[in-house]
């Protein structure tokens, strides 16, 4: 969710997040019972891009976040991991995870805007064994190992967790569901078709069940345009639904059948009305789903 003021430039609009109004959806969402809010990791900002919006620092918006809620899982969605150092990385999910009580997730992706790696002097071909590699490095400093120690030289990354920080796979990483499936402990990934998610989904089952004999989360993330009305019909638009409280039902009961067990709502209303639209899916779809059975959460996962 990012909520947007306007504001003048030279040679077009440039939007930046209202910090305000974000943390004051934060605190409705927390307390209306929705599961997760998520957070993007937008290193740089380009007129071409889809969404020319001035986003915020993941990790300042989420200490922000922490600080302000306090039973909502708090998630990135994702961290560019090619483009960071995972020793920061490792860092500031330390000190999140202490500062929300637990209610951290981590998700990691290998980024999906080639043009920002010349700018970070990386190479975008190199984007998979970047990626695996910090994702090692990562997962070492999370346990409390850090690489390239001498006699001379010990290191620790501190605060240390009560916990194991949850990872996410968001997108498809550039990696194989395999090692998806190996390495994560759960793979979010993006809105499709019924059909073509269907057969996705199949083929994300087979292989967690090829890989591992542990438990691994399902997630997907889902633009709606919610409308006033009692219909169940659910209308296509880029990445998601145009659906009123009926549709938005009966579509997110029909992915929990698939195998989803987590799914982000990028609201696509203008940020005066999704607050009015949080209220109205946490009134007539939460509960509702709620008596249609329980839904695993990504934060359970391992």
């Amino acid at each position: 969710m990012q909520a947007r003021r306007s504001r003048s430039g030279s040679d077009r609009q440039r939007q930046d997040i209202d910090f305000g109004l974000q943390l004051e959806l934060a605190r409705r969402a927390d307390e209306l019972g929705f599961a997760a809010m998520w957070v993007r990791d937008v290193p740089l900002n380009s007129p071409a891009y889809p969404d020319p919006v001035g986003h915020s620092d993941p990790w300042v918006l989420l200490g922000a976040l922490a600080a302000s809620t306090r039973s909502i899982t708090l998630a990135t969605g994702a961290i560019v991991l090619p483009l960071r150092h995972p020793l920061h990385v490792a860092k500031a999910a330390l000190s999140m995870d202490m500062l929300s009580s637990g209610r951290f997730v981590l998700g990691l992706g290998s980024g999906d805007r080639p043009s920002e790696f010349s700018a970070f002097d990386r190479n975008v071909d190199d984007r998979r064994e970047l990626l695996r590699a910090n994702w090692a490095a990562l997962e070492d400093a999370l346990d409390g190992r850090v690489g390239n120690q001498t006699d001379e030289n010990q290191f620790e990354i501190r605060p240390r967790s009560r916990r194991r920080i949850p990872l996410v796979a968001v997108g498809s990483s550039s990696q194989s569901l395999e090692w998806i499936a190996r390495n994560a402990g759960a793979w979010m990934t993006y809105h499709r078709p019924f059909a073509a998610q269907k057969d996705r989904i199949a083929l994300w089952q087979g292989a967690v069940q090829r890989t591992t004999d542990e438990f691994r989360g399902m997630g997907q993330a889902m633009a709606l345009e919610l409308v006033d009305t009692s219909a169940d019909r659910v209308d296509d638009i880029n990445l998601g639904y145009r659906a009123g409280p009926n549709g938005l039902l009966a579509a997110l009961v029909a992915l929990r059948e698939l195998g989803v067990h987590h799914v982000a709502l990028n609201l696509t209303v203008d940020s005066r009305r999704v607050l009015s639209d949080l209220e109205t899916i946490a009134r007539e779809v939460l509960p509702r789903l709620e008596q249609a059975g329980p839904v695993a959460a990504i934060s359970k996962a391992r």
